[in-house]
């Protein structure tokens, strides 16, 4: 929720404006990732299969990964305001972590499963 918050938090207080259709695209990865998680976490509580949610995530985290990647590389290429780089490059790294995040989360909760299994 934080890394939602921080990261929205720049795309307004940077005026982001129009907001690239990379970063679009990197928030709707984001609320996947918090549909899996919801639902692992749901599995989790009715003793359900809780992996798949776990390996939709981490199939997440590798899109968004090069994603990311592509966009940044894209930005050293085409961006030519140096402040406009910086901060644009800034919110790619939040997205970035706040999907790692829920990585991490999954991560946690297939530790759970494999040490209680």
């Amino acid at each position: 929720m934080d890394g939602i918050e921080d990261t929205a938090h720049r795309i307004i207080s940077y005026r982001i404006n129009p907001i690239p259709p990379t970063m679009v695209t990197l928030s709707e990865v984001v609320a996947k990732c918090a549909r899996a998680l919801k639902q692992a976490f749901e599995a989790l509580e009715k003793n359900g299969a809780i992996l798949e949610h776990c390996i939709e995530i981490n199939r997440l985290e590798n899109d968004a990964d090069l994603i990311g990647r592509s966009a940044v590389a894209d930005l050293f290429d085409k961006e030519r305001d140096p402040i406009s780089l910086i901060k644009l490059k800034e919110i790619y790294e939040f997205f970035e972590a706040t999907i790692d995040s829920c990585e991490d989360v999954a991560d946690l909760l297939q530790s759970v499963v494999v040490k209680n299994s």
